[in-house]
């Protein structure tokens, strides 16, 4: 019992990825850009949806939730490895160790499952559209969200109890940019593979059905465009498509590879690589890819800017 409790007592080290050379300065500089403009877009799209009532719709509401996760994913990896970078200290208490791995784990979940939730709403909307106002209605696309949500947070819950409630042996230098399951499994001095197994049931629950689910949608979606007479609209609906996946299998595929692999087949540098498309550069891309191309929101935030910069023109 000793030593269990020193180890819930004690700090661990995050080894990050950044070093005192210019090129790792270069990238953190374009990481603070990179969490700036991430911030900026979704909390411009969450404005948007709120203000415009054109954009008070199913897809869009389901987006803003998307956006909001977003914020909150990316803010809670980024400062933490900016202010280690210029205090210096790589150091993370026990209970914050814990708050991020709950609150990542949390927001992949629930990602995961709103994801899910986009692309069925995106099917009904092309391959049924007469059925739409039923099949995806105000109290369906609240049930999506919040279902996600609460989702989400009961597995964050099962896992961070679970992934500290082993015992961490020797050194407790976690070599990650931040506490991540596969990453704090290796600290452990106990055999984990019972564990291991409960997260690749957690993995086909979350990662393996919902992305097999986008896919058949896809598939179906990009079906029925190619029925479409129009050449125009076919090249474009196949355009949005297309990036949709693009964007879909960036989340997915390193998120699947990085846990639903054992133990002894992770690699620091390989997790922390494939951990960067899924904590960083998606929640970046996605306002980009679901909601600015659109001409709708390209509208709305006309509308918006005009609101801002007008009146100060005509005073």
């Amino acid at each position: 019992m000793g030593f269990q409790n020193q180890t819930y007592s004690s700090d661990f080290i995050l080894l990050g990825l950044f070093s005192s050379s210019l090129t790792s300065q270069i990238f953190f500089s374009f990481l603070c850009v990179i969490y700036i403009m991430t911030v900026t877009e979704n909390t411009v799209m969450i404005l948007l949806i709120r203000r415009n009532i054109r954009l008070h719709t199913p897809m869009y509401f389901l987006l803003s939730h998307l956006s909001f996760m977003d914020i909150l994913h990316i803010s809670n990896i980024v400062p933490k490895m900016v202010a280690d970078f210029l205090s210096g200290s790589r150091t993370i208490s026990f209970i914050g160790c814990g708050f991020q791995i709950f609150l990542s784990l949390t927001l992949l979940g629930g990602e995961c499952l709103l994801l899910a939730a986009m692309s069925y709403d995106r099917y009904i909307a092309i391959c049924q559209p007469l059925h739409y106002p039923i099949l995806m209605n105000e109290y369906v696309s609240i049930l999506m969200a919040g279902g996600s949500w609460l989702v989400g947070t009961f597995n964050a819950t099962v896992h961070t109890i679970y992934a500290l409630h082993f015992p961490f042996c020797g050194s407790r230098a976690i070599d990650h940019f931040f506490c991540e399951v596969p990453a704090m499994l290796k600290l452990s001095c106990i055999n984990t593979s019972h564990y291991e197994r409960v997260i690749y049931v957690s993995g086909i629950i979350f990662l393996v059905i919902p992305f097999s689910m986008i896919f058949a949608s896809y598939v179906k979606v990009l079906l029925t465009i190619l029925q479409m007479k129009s050449l125009e609209v076919r090249r474009k609906s196949f355009s949005t498509c297309s990036f949709h996946m693009i964007v879909v299998m960036m989340y997915y595929g390193p998120f699947i590879f990085t846990y639903m692999r054992p133990k002894v087949y992770h690699t620091s540098g390989q997790d922390k690589l494939l951990a960067i498309f899924y904590t960083i550069l998606t929640p970046t891309l996605n306002p980009i890819i679901y909601s600015f191309r659109n001409k709708d929101v390209q509208g709305a935030m006309k509308i918006m800017l005009e609101s801002i910069f007008l009146p100060k023109r005509l005073m």
